[in-house]
């Protein structure tokens, strides 16, 4: 059995990443840049692209792109948030992917993701960070 993780992001600017940048940075968080994606996490699919692609809730080709992750779980300088309780959408989890980069290209350290996640990512009452 194996699982595949897919990143659904922006082609076009993403105003709610931007906002929680500037946020983060008021919060005293040293972040340079940041990224959001909708992860889709899921077992056994012969073409996971196509799966993705194939649902117009998930994706659209005009304003979005794929990603196929070589890992399934988060990257260095990347947080990934799950709501506690959520149900299974055609039998894939879905994960909020906020990377966070310390300048335009180096992924931000692990502490800088743990107070991104602390200070504003994450609401442990609804969600789980995993980082």
């Amino acid at each position: 059995m194996s699982l595949y993780s897919v990143a659904v992001k922006l082609k076009i600017p993403d105003n709610e990443a931007y906002t929680a940048l500037t946020a983060l940075r008021r919060l005293g968080v040293n972040v340079a840049r940041l990224e959001r994606a909708v992860v889709w996490q899921f077992e056994d699919a012969a073409d996971p692209v196509a799966r993705i692609e194939r649902s117009e809730t998930l994706y659209n080709p005009n304003k979005h792109e794929l990603e196929v992750l070589e890992q399934n779980g988060p990257r260095a300088g990347e947080a990934w948030i799950e709501e506690l309780g959520a149900r299974e959408e055609r039998g894939m989890r879905r994960y909020i992917a906020w990377r966070l980069f310390a300048d335009a290209h180096a992924p931000a350290d692990d502490a800088t993701v743990r107070a991104a996640v602390e200070r504003l990512l994450c609401n442990p009452a609804i969600e789980r960070a995993i980082t």
